[in-house]
């Protein structure tokens, strides 16, 4: 397959911010990759593009790993809507602001960014967490949800890509372990830390808009609108601070011990989509029985806002099935690997990395998948170290922070689907705003990659 496989994902781009509707653009984006697949595969009449469509749908539903990440998706509404409908928001922020935890909008910021820092053991955890804690707050000091979305977003991956005690490292360790390197699959993973510098410098950015209360571009004009899909933290009446801390620690802490059942005793080796789910589902079970048992509903108004909260979030889990369908098709159509193979041998020795990050990001961005990215890139680089003796820890650092990119700011990825989520924002508003930082993020890691090849290889 040749350029026409990334045919889909431009569909999808295009149609995202052409017509605004981002269900839309993910469905034509799925119809026009099955259609270029019984093209290719001379395997039937084009009408049955949409029959493909929604059986790709249906395989994609049908992948344990992925029905955990849509029911999560869904419990996700029933625990937003029992911790704000009981007035455990308002509760909550009425005690950081009195005990001046919270005094302005820098200590807002902060405790959003640290919260995601400290969940490092799953990035949906980590944005769901840092995103249910602080929407309230940010309502409270007039910041915006695109705000929130993005704060959560971009620090919930580039920390579990720079920390690695968790299933990320594990994965591409499992990688680099197939192959005979200088040094150990461990050492080598761990030297890509300092210089993962997508990673770094989106951290450090964030930080910048925190520390001086300072955004630019679309995210500036937002801010001025005080847009917000979800206002309801401010009309429900604070009841008691417990109705929402007590269910959000047991979600992290249950995350933890879920990730050490699943791993046999190893965080590391645990299963992120499993314990996700499991935490959540705990916790919202600990919130029901919560209202229940201190008067605060009865069962039958409590399973209500339980469905009503599943409700709002139906588009949202819609998005996340398409993004994942879509995933899938590229795969079979080949994207990502066209896309690899913008990175040859002919380049100079000190463009081979900032090439490897390009191309990542290109890739991810258009797939919106960083494992993905990841599994077809290393395979590509690794032998590019052997061959070529380049820095094993600085290919690898190039490889993970290309695939970080398109993760979190890709309108076609699970991850962008889930920040909003988290956040009560609008998925495309969210994408809008945060771009801006991630190119220039990018663009700054580019200049260093080439600067530090020049260094380390020149």
């Amino acid at each position: 397959m040749d350029w026409v496989s990334v045919i889909p994902p431009l569909v999808a781009i295009i149609v995202v911010f052409w017509k605004k509707e981002v269900i839309l653009a993910l469905l034509l984006a799925v119809l026009c990759a099955e259609a270029l697949l019984l093209t290719v595969n001379n395997s039937g009449s084009l009408l049955l593009a949409p029959i493909n469509a929604i059986e790709q749908a249906i395989n994609t539903a049908a992948s344990p790993g992925n029905t955990r990440v849509l029911i999560f998706s869904v419990l996700v509404g029933a625990l937003l809507a029992y911790i704000r409908d009981s007035g455990g928001v308002t509760a909550t922020v009425n005690y950081l602001v009195g005990k001046g935890v919270a005094r302005g909008r820098r200590q807002v910021g902060g405790i959003t960014m640290f919260t995601g820092i400290a969940v490092f053991i799953e990035s949906n955890l980590s944005v769901l967490t840092s995103g249910i804690f602080a929407r309230g707050l940010f309502d409270k000091f007039k910041m915006s949800r695109a705000r929130l979305a993005y704060i959560i977003d971009s620090t919930s991956a580039p920390v579990c890509i720079l920390i690695l005690l968790n299933g990320w490292g594990a994965f591409v360790l499992s990688m680099l372990e197939g192959y005979e390197l200088s040094g150990s699959a461990a050492s080598i993973l761990w030297g890509s830390v300092p210089l993962n510098f997508y990673a770094l410098f989106t951290l450090g950015i964030v930080a910048y808009t925190i520390a001086r209360d300072k955004v630019h571009g679309p995210m500036k004009a937002e801010e001025a609108l005080k847009h917000k899909t979800d206002s309801a933290p401010e009309i429900q009446p604070a009841t008691k601070a417990r109705y929402m801390l007590v269910p959000l620690i047991v979600m992290v802490l249950s995350m933890v011990g879920f990730m050490l059942w699943t791993g046999n005793g190893s965080i590391a080796d645990g299963s992120g989509s499993k314990s996700v789910l499991y935490a959540t589902a705990l916790a919202t079970a600990v919130a029901y029985l919560l209202l229940l048992g201190y008067g605060r509903f009865t069962h039958q108004q409590a399973v209500k806002v339980g469905f009503k909260g599943m409700g709002e979030l139906l588009p949202l889990v819609t998005i996340v099935l398409l993004s994942l369908t879509l995933g899938n098709s590229l795969k079979a159509l080949g994207t990502g690997i066209f896309v690899a193979g913008i990175v040859g041998e002919y380049l100079p020795l000190v463009l081979i990395v900032p090439m490897l990050f390009l191309a990542g990001a290109v890739m991810s961005f258009t797939t919106g998948t960083s494992w993905g990215t990841f599994a077809i890139l290393i395979p590509i680089g690794v032998p590019l170290i052997q061959t070529l003796g380049l820095p094993p820890s600085l290919v690898v650092a190039a490889i993970l922070g290309g695939g970080i990119f398109g993760d979190h700011c890709s309108p076609i990825s699970d991850t962008t689907a889930v920040s909003s989520l988290a956040a009560g924002c609008d998925v495309l508003t969210h994408v809008k705003t945060q771009l801006p930082y991630a190119l220039v993020a990018g663009g700054m890691t580019l200049v260093a990659y080439f600067i530090t090849s020049l260094i380390m290889i020149g």
